[in-house]
């Protein structure tokens, strides 16, 4: 035919009509190619990972602050991580314990006499100051699954161990009346001889120097142990930080001599304990 010119020879005629159709056919094959590819692709369900806990501690130390309504603590623990659920520490703190007795008040005669230094506030009828040393070996366990999963364990904690007793002498400012109608200010201990000077609220100018008594101070030794529920939060984090709260128990061999009458041998306590440190 006229006109007409042939692709490679004896195959599809290259006229005008035949073109039109040369580029529908070309067109549907590439057009089929990446559909073809496509469905030699194996889709798999995204696995479904189960719930870790991130990285893996051995070890966690922190710092501790415990608040009473008689007494303050600072201390320090280092924990073994055993398993997710249950981890054991030893610990050191210490702390400061008072006598329920024990009211802080100013006089008010003090300030009518006057004199050369503005007198401190005391406690009346305190005898010696208890600090005390503990340290003991504890065991941590959580429990709550479901809030382990929102990043706050639940648990309990319950520990004991070793109470040293450190008894500082309190000292007061004492007015001591003279035969001419003057007075003289001392500084004392409470002691046998001063027993009627130094309980008279109208003898005393105010509390001693922080300082004084230190030089004096005794041991007595005892016992402690405590329970806690334990709140720790960011429980898979690096750095630690968790709350307890608990009731606590020193108890010591004798009555321990905290004010001059109405002792006890043992202290209870409730407790807010503040944990901040660092796994590894």
């Amino acid at each position: 035919m006229r006109g007409m010119s042939y692709f490679y020879k004896g195959m599809i005629p290259m006229g005008p009509p035949f073109t039109l159709l040369r580029h529908r056919i070309i067109i549907g094959i590439v057009a089929f190619l990446p559909v073809s590819g496509m469905g030699q692709v194996t889709l798999e369900p995204k696995p479904v990972q189960p719930f870790e806990a991130g990285i893996v501690y051995n070890e966690e130390r922190a710092m501790t602050i415990r608040a009473m309504p008689r007494g303050l603590s600072l201390g320090y623990y280092k924990a073994d991580i055993k398993t997710y659920y249950r981890s054991s520490f030893y610990y050191g703190e210490l702390g400061y314990l008072k006598h329920h007795k024990e009211v802080r008040q100013s006089n008010e005669i003090a300030a009518i006499l006057g004199g050369e230094e503005s007198p401190r506030p005391y406690i009346y009828g305190k005898r010696n100051s208890l600090y005390t040393l503990r340290g003991g070996y504890g065991i941590k366990r959580y429990y709550s699954e479901k809030a382990r999963r929102r990043g706050l364990a639940v648990g309990v904690i319950y520990q004991g161990g070793v109470t040293v007793g450190i008894l500082k002498p309190y000292y007061l400012r004492l007015i001591k009346r003279l035969d001419n109608n003057a007075y003289t200010i001392s500084t004392e201990k409470y002691s046998d001889s001063n027993r009627e000077l130094y309980l008279d609220p109208f003898s005393i100018y105010g509390g001693g120097p922080f300082t004084a008594g230190f030089r004096e101070i005794g041991f007595i030794p005892g016992i402690h142990g405590m329970a806690a529920v334990h709140f720790g939060f960011g429980a898979f984090d690096e750095y630690v930080m968790a709350l307890d709260a608990g009731l606590m128990v020193d108890v010591f061999p004798r009555r321990v001599p905290v004010m001059v009458e109405d002792n006890q041998a043992y202290f209870l306590n409730l407790f807010l304990t503040l944990h901040i440190g660092k796994r590894k």
